[in-house]
């Protein structure tokens, strides 16, 4: 047991979760309820989340103080870690792949994208981050409504899918992997930095017990790794409501 827990019921336990459609609306903001949720929930065990994006984005959904929110706070898959508000060792994706290489996948991408029919486009096709690249067809630029709506189209079409299959037979030996997540993109990061990367950060805490909540478990979803590892008791969501529902009924919050 590590003595930075024993304030908790369950000192030895954890629970990680997504932030997009399980702690927040996708790229929406936190509630009140779930925020009440988690306030309770730390008092049982350790509280950490995980998500694809870069840490001034989480920010924005979940609060500016989401440093104190949380025990863990693991942006891009826990490339950047923070234990307890301090900053934890971090890695790159542009060390792990190298420039040249780097330009070859982006412009691929590029010109994949301006052959792409889609009713809109936007801009910010190509999200460079710490850890991996995000990959929007439509682009990151757009409004909510147009993410809502190039979501329908994206399921009926497989854009995202077919996108990410010529990525796989185009760098079949980049040692790269290829994950679904959100409404509009997809992220592009090194075999063995998708969620699991961030339990390397909790070795040596004492946990027996991982719990992980996520929206996108299922194969190719962003969740899907974490959500099937054995160190972890996987929970499927649909939205922050059910997120909250399982931890009341598990917790006895």
């Amino acid at each position: 047991m590590t003595s930075a827990w024993t304030d908790r019921e369950f000192p030895n336990t954890i629970c990680l979760f997504d932030v997009d459609g399980t702690l927040t609306p996708a790229r929406g903001v936190i509630t009140e309820s779930m925020k009440t949720t988690l306030e309770e929930l730390r008092k049982k065990c350790v509280v950490g989340f995980v998500g694809g994006s870069d840490f001034v984005k989480q920010q924005e959904q979940l609060g500016e103080n989401a440093l104190d929110m949380f025990d863990f706070c693991f942006s891009e898959n826990g490339l950047t870690a923070y234990r307890q508000g301090k900053r934890l060792a971090e890695d790159s994706f542009l060390q792990f792949l190298g420039e040249d290489r780097y330009a070859k996948l982006v412009n691929f991408c590029l010109r994949y994208i301006a052959d792409l029919e889609l009713p809109k486009k936007r801009g910010t096709f190509i999200e460079f981050r710490q850890g991996m690249v995000n990959i929007s067809p439509i682009g990151r630029a757009c409004s909510r409504d147009e993410r809502n709506e190039y979501e329908v189209f994206d399921l009926k079409h497989n854009i995202r899918k077919d996108f990410v299959e010529a990525l796989k037979r185009e760098f079949s030996d980049y040692g790269l992997k290829y994950s679904i997540g959100g409404q509009i993109s997809f992220d592009v990061f090194p075999i063995g930095w998708d969620k699991t990367y961030c339990l390397r950060h909790l070795e040596g805490e004492g946990f027996d017990t991982i719990h992980f909540f996520g929206d996108k478990t299922f194969e190719g979803g962003n969740d899907f790794e974490i959500y099937e590892h054995s160190a972890v008791t996987g929970h499927a969501v649909k939205n922050p409501l059910e997120t909250e529902a399982i931890l009341k009924s598990l917790f006895s919050l």
